[in-house]
């Protein structure tokens, strides 16, 4: 890889001053080391966070809900008995990585903020996979490329682990800069690009993500469900996480977010619909797992994931429903 400097502050502040256009933020490293290695990235600068104390920790109060802050590794996240207790979902979306080296050093803003694993971009086609002005995803090999969202020119799909359980729960990213701290909707924190020179996150070079707020779960009734092609260090092919209430038996407030097939991830108004005002029963999450999947346009090697998406949102909906309520 290209040489680079490298520096480890140990407050937010001085992180912040670190950084720049050229620059690059260290956290676990299990993203950007390889992006490193394989030059697709080449920052003059690393900015290490590992001495920034006050990015760590997980903190819970029943009356403001959660607080996840930004180092806090996937680990922590699945041995945390509050979180357990409280957000089993969120628990479930850590579980789903199963390589204990990445578990133990991804961390949750690394995981929100960590680049599409489109083949096309780690070859050094950019986030747009183009050629000479030409999309090179629609006629090539597009697998693993979206259904949702995918009319050009961004075909990738976005890889992060917690982002769609975190926004079905109506979680809050927190972010710092050079103007001071700022807070984002993480449902508006994911940005479909529109030229080469977008990122895909409403993040400025000059900023880190401090912490995530959760809202307290108060009687939601919540599930992540993952379809893989094996169990081992793999990317789910498609994802669904959902979070209602039940009164009377039928589902209030619901959302539905789809993972892993489109670009952002894909709240499924839809779903949410087509559930609303409903018992949970086989028969109407089948028809919420059609109706998330009602607006796909698969390309021409990816039509099967619109029947995993479709799966995957029936079954986090009967999951959720078995799952009882959390205080």
């Amino acid at each position: 890889m290209q040489a680079f400097e490298y520096a480890a502050p140990t407050s937010v502040e001085a992180a912040v001053a670190l950084l720049g256009a050229d620059s690059q933020v260290l956290a676990g490293g299990t993203d950007l080391v390889s992006l490193m290695k394989e030059y697709v990235v080449s920052p003059k600068r690393i900015v290490s966070l590992k001495d920034v104390k006050s990015l760590g920790g997980i903190e819970y109060k029943s009356s403001s809900g959660l607080r996840l802050g930004a180092t806090v590794t996937f680990q922590e996240l699945v041995d945390s008995p509050v979180v357990a207790r409280n957000y089993p979902a969120l628990v479930q979306a850590a579980e789903g990585v199963s390589s204990p080296q990445v578990r133990s050093r991804g961390t949750v803003a690394g995981d929100l903020c960590q680049r599409p694993r489109c083949w096309y971009f780690r070859l050094g086609y950019g986030l747009l996979a183009q050629m000479e002005g030409k999309a090179l995803v629609p006629d090539g090999d597009n697998r693993y490329h979206a259904i949702l969202g995918n009319e050009g020119p961004a075909y990738f799909v976005n890889p992060s682990s917690l982002a769609p359980i975190l926004i079905a729960l109506g979680a809050k990213v927190r972010a710092q800069g050079p103007q001071g701290p700022r807070e984002i909707s993480l449902h508006n924190f994911f940005k479909t690009p529109k030229s080469a020179d977008e990122r895909e996150y409403d993040l400025q070079p000059n900023e880190i993500i401090t912490d995530v707020a959760v809202p307290p779960p108060g009687g939601i009734r919540m599930a992540v469900y993952e379809v893989r092609q094996k169990d081992a260090i793999d990317w789910p092919l498609a994802a669904a996480a959902v979070a209602f209430k039940l009164s009377g038996g039928k589902v209030e407030d619901a959302r539905v977010v789809l993972g892993h097939v489109a670009p952002v991830p894909w709240p499924s108004l839809e779903a949410e619909h087509a559930l609303e005002g409903k018992a949970p029963s086989e028969d109407n999450a089948d028809e919420a797992g059609k109706a998330a999947v009602s607006r796909a346009t698969p390309l021409s090697k990816n039509a099967y994931k619109v029947k995993l998406a479709r799966v995957a949102v029936k079954r986090a909906i009967l999951a959720a429903a078995k799952g009882g309520t959390h205080a």
